[in-house]
């Protein structure tokens, strides 16, 4: 078996550190603006708002721990490095949302049968207005930087701005509604609705954190991969099997089976695994490869593209696709 090492981007990892913390501060700023709108209009509409600032602070401040404890280096304890602490992140920031959708709800449901008195909704409405636009800017930098860099963390951040942007932005036009029609339920109606859209925003993220956490199959990754060593096959790669692809944190841990020839020696076989990694990392993405070479069976010979094939036992008679379907199976394909 041939283990192939990354080195750790200790730039991009600095990088993210810094936009976590920008989304911290920001964030801050922000709850303070929302709580002062809230304090000014008494609209349980306009504490949704304020509400979900409070959790998007909280998970930028577990986001800058996890970025941090993903940056350390690997140990005995943990030989793949600390990256999945960045799901768990993602897991905190979900559940929060959740929560405080659950809660927007019963105080809203609460507020139809014992109204409040509500008042400036327009300046509540610029207030909020403006924090959203905000949101929005930073949401979008994030989710763009997230993807880039990698980072789960910054990415899931950064679409819980963008929910906040739209959620700001149905904020103002029910104020507004609210203002110009005089109807004081439309505060909690709209707060209720409010409140389910943050709940199935918060599900999303534990979904996805739960996935990354039990480790389950990126398609899209798999498939791309899959498809360029299709494309890029050599004569001398009979068959590809058993792969798997994980993530921790912004590293990328590919395993697959390649089957060579049987009698090549171990430097023919060290020469061809290094160009698997070679092509992938080049042309495809940065992962960490390990890949374990099988000697080929007459079985095999079916299927084989091998010229001159010095012991080959049958014609070539079929060509197989590969496709995710046949290559994540832990068997060669004759079997």
């Amino acid at each position: 078996m041939i283990f192939l090492n990354l080195t750790h981007n200790k730039a991009a990892l600095h990088e993210q550190k810094k936009i976590i913390l920008i989304s911290l501060i920001t964030g801050i700023v922000l709850m303070l603006a929302k709580f002062g709108a809230y304090v000014l209009t008494n609209s349980n509409f306009v504490l949704t708002d304020a509400a979900e600032s409070v959790v998007n602070v909280v998970a930028s401040s577990f986001a800058f721990f996890s970025i941090y404890l993903a940056a350390l280096p690997r140990d005995e304890n943990h030989p793949y490095g600390h990256g999945k602490i960045e799901h768990f992140s993602v897991f905190i920031e979900g559940a929060l949302i959740a929560i405080a959708g659950a809660g927007i709800i019963i105080k809203s449901a609460y507020g139809i049968f014992h109204p409040s008195v509500i008042h400036d909704l327009v300046i509540g409405a610029v207030i909020i207005g403006l924090t959203g636009a905000i949101n929005g800017a930073l949401g979008y930098y994030m989710i763009t930087k997230g993807k880039s860099l990698p980072s789960i963390t910054i990415e899931a951040d950064g679409g819980h701005l963008l929910t906040d942007m739209v959620t700001s932005g149905g904020l103002v036009v029910g104020l507004l509604l609210i203002h110009f029609t005089g109807i004081a339920m439309l505060d909690s109606v709209l707060s209720i609705l409010v409140g389910g859209y943050i709940i199935f925003t918060g599900y999303k993220l534990v979904r996805r954190s739960v996935a990354g956490l039990m480790d389950e199959t990126d398609v899209e990754i798999v498939t791309t991969v899959v498809q360029f060593l299709n494309d890029k096959r050599r004569d001398e790669w009979i068959d590809v099997h058993n792969f798997r692809a994980q993530k921790y944190g912004n590293e990328l841990h590919i395993d697959c089976h390649l089957t060579l020839p049987y009698y090549f020696d171990l430097n023919r076989v060290h020469e061809e695994v290094s160009l698997v990694d070679k092509l992938i990392n080049n042309d495809v993405t940065k992962t960490e490869l390990f890949i374990h070479a099988d000697p080929c069976l007459p079985n095999c010979c079916h299927y084989c593209n091998m010229p001159n094939c010095p012991v080959r036992a049958e014609a070539k008679t079929e060509d197989i696709v590969w496709t995710m379907d046949r290559v994540i199976r832990n068997k060669k394909h004759f079997e």
